[in-house]
């Protein structure tokens, strides 16, 4: 299938350096979490992506164990770089990690050199690349030494197998540990990937401090709180949602009287803002310069239109600002 992208792709998209390094990142980048697995459709998997990048949207995040079933949205994704993407592979930041459960035995986990080399090689064979440009690792783990996983990740970018490298849901402990390290190895970690959203704020504990200080760009996951922030809760469970499907971790048990309540006064500040509500939460994370890029997940283009257009209204005044904080008390 022939795909010719928008040639206007660049012209309202936002791009923020990463850290202290080269890479720029757009302000919405796309994650491949959920929708792009085994079971779901191609062709709107497709669309979803060609979407994101007729809007300038060119980071793609993935990891080994993105399904359902682990391993098939790297598969499906390099399906469609070949089809779709293979002449735009230079204007793509396609980024993946290991870190989770791939396969049987001591070897299939966590963050070993043995099982992040061989992890690596399997992620390229699936998206049938030479490279990624950035590859994480996915959680710490406590029980390999952390000099040894470092030592993994800067082996990793000797081998040219990835460019640059980063760590997710490292917390503030774990993560000047595992940067200065890779600092002394002269692989230095360029970004960090952790849960963040109006919900979930540890990271304003000390690790956005860290982030800055070491000159680490931040890209947080789950913006949108696996979909509470945003109109779809308001009037009950849709039966095609997340929470009605049983995908990811998202439950019924999430959606209390008193979170519905938060979220329908969060919804009409956002509305007297002029922006739906999972714009208006993409926006309050993206004001802050620590974070270059907020990632989103999509079941539909639309959803995807509609991030991008949370950048049509940035600015916070402090009485909005005020406001958010007394509604999430």
């Amino acid at each position: 299938m022939n795909y010719l992208a928008d040639s206007n792709r660049y012209a309202e998209m936002m791009y923020r350096r990463c850290g202290k390094s080269g890479l720029k990142l757009p302000a919405i980048s796309l994650g491949l979490w959920h929708n792009f697995g085994r079971t779901d459709n191609l062709k709107t998997c497709r669309d979803i992506l060609t979407c994101a990048f007729d809007n300038g949207i060119t980071y793609f995040d993935l990891a080994n164990n993105y399904g359902p079933p682990p391993g098939s949205a790297e598969e499906n994704f390099g399906k469609m770089v070949s089809d779709n993407f293979k002449a735009y592979r230079d204007e793509l930041v396609i980024a993946t990690k290991a870190g989770y459960t791939m396969w049987n035995g001591p070897y299939g986990d966590w963050g070993s050199k043995k099982y992040l080399v061989s992890s690596l090689d399997q992620s390229l064979k699936r998206m049938k690349l030479d490279y990624v440009d950035i590859f994480y690792h996915h959680r710490p783990d406590l029980e390999t030494p952390l000099e040894e996983t470092m030592s993994a990740l800067d082996l990793i970018v000797r081998q040219g197998k990835a460019l640059y490298v980063g760590l997710s849901n490292y917390k503030t402990t774990e993560g000047v540990k595992a940067m200065t390290l890779l600092h002394r190895l002269g692989t230095p970690c360029i970004i960090h990937q952790p849960k963040y959203s109006m919900f979930e704020r540890w990271v304003e504990d000390g690790l956005l401090e860290l982030l800055a200080k070491e000159d680490v760009g931040c890209i947080p996951f789950s913006p949108l709180a696996q979909g509470m922030l945003t109109d779809r809760y308001l009037n009950g469970i849709p039966e095609d949602s997340r929470v009605a499907k049983g995908v990811g971790f998202l439950t019924p048990d999430h959606l209390t009287p008193d979170r519905i309540d938060t979220i329908e006064k969060l919804n009409h500040l956002a509305i007297e803002r002029r922006q739906k509500l999972s714009q208006m939460a993409l926006s309050w994370i993206l004001k802050d310069r620590r974070i270059p890029s907020v990632l989103i997940g999509a079941s539909r283009t639309q959803q995807v239109l509609d991030a991008v257009h949370c950048l049509d209204n940035m600015d916070f005044t402090s009485d909005e600002l005020n406001k958010i904080e007394s509604i999430l008390k």
